[in-house]
């Protein structure tokens, strides 16, 4: 039997393109549209002045047999991930339980904490973070009031990395507003239980709150890996722009930076932001795969 679509039901759909039409824009024009150009640049010898020559597959072979500094930048990406990305998981629902305590004034608490995740990755912030841990900044003050010589952590290739990581750590405010509304999701009844059983706050952590957290420490994973690989301020300014010292601070994104628009390699930097985005998809890959063992939803059963 065929079925008479009714006017207002095309009128609907039209009300809905309408609102969807700023998205679908932007979605083209800012999103699917450079990546394309981009994709296409990155076959090309391209320097921003003449026009692209297509040259294949040279500047993958380029990176992947004959560029130390590639391997060098993902190593440091990699250590950099798996440094900051648990340290502000932890940090973040550390502070989260502590506010979830029914304490006085609860919104302001949590829009002081929120702050540093605005204000982290701008500029300013970088740059009264390369003052706190100069070698005569705040940091190495407050050690030596203990008559500990603190390190040069700026200009020491060795230990930059760490205020880097610290930086990132102190933007934990997005994950812990996200770990403070699961915690109140989780019914009263189940820590009175548990306490009539004998339980514990130990016990009540690991066999309560974190299996029923599993599913927004998920969402707060995947989130925190695809923004530590995309870190690119505090690099650039703590590291004076160049990655020293010694490509101590030469992060993936930086080297991609520097390639394109000050060494005018545009084609190359295509490159690279591929090949980034082809490693970001495969450490998600990995958090989606491995899920099922690990979150737990609220009907009992573990992930899909």
């Amino acid at each position: 039997m065929r079925t008479v679509r009714k006017p207002l039901a095309r009128t609907h759909n039209r009300t809905a393109y309408l609102f969807l039409l700023p998205w679908l824009v932007g979605f083209f024009c800012l999103t699917l549209g450079p990546m394309i150009g981009s994709l296409y640049l990155s076959f090309t010898k391209y320097n921003l002045l003449d026009s692209p020559r297509w040259t294949g597959w040279t500047n993958y072979k380029e990176i992947f047999s004959n560029d130390p500094t590639f391997s060098n930048s993902l190593v440091l990406t990699f250590k950099y991930v798996l440094l900051s990305v648990p340290l502000r998981l932890v940090f973040a629902l550390l502070v989260a339980m502590a506010l979830n305590k029914g304490i006085r004034a609860l919104g302001i608490y949590r829009t002081v904490y929120y702050v540093p995740s605005l204000l982290g990755g701008s500029v300013a912030i970088s740059i009264v973070w390369r003052q706190i841990f100069d070698s005569e900044g705040v940091v190495n003050t407050f050690l030596g009031w203990f008559g500990i010589s603190g390190p040069s952590w700026i200009a020491h290739p060795d230990y930059l990395i760490y205020p880097i990581v610290a930086l990132s750590v102190w933007q934990f405010g997005s994950a812990m507003v996200i770990f403070l509304a699961g915690l109140k999701q989780i019914p009263a009844d189940l820590y009175e239980a548990s306490q009539v059983d004998g339980a514990g706050k130990a016990r009540q952590f690991f066999s309560i709150s974190l299996p029923m957290l599993t599913p927004v420490l998920f969402f707060n994973l995947i989130m925190s890996i695809i923004n530590s690989f995309q870190a690119f301020t505090p690099a650039y300014v703590i590291g004076d722009g160049r990655g020293g010292p010694l490509d101590a601070s030469m992060f993936y994104t930086l080297y991609l930076y520097l390639k394109g628009f000050a060494y005018f390699d545009m084609g190359y930097a295509s490159a690279l932001a591929w090949i980034m985005l082809l490693i970001i998809a495969a450490f998600t890959g990995i958090v989606f795969a491995t899920s099922r063992y690990w979150v737990f939803y609220g009907d009992g059963k573990e992930g899909r």
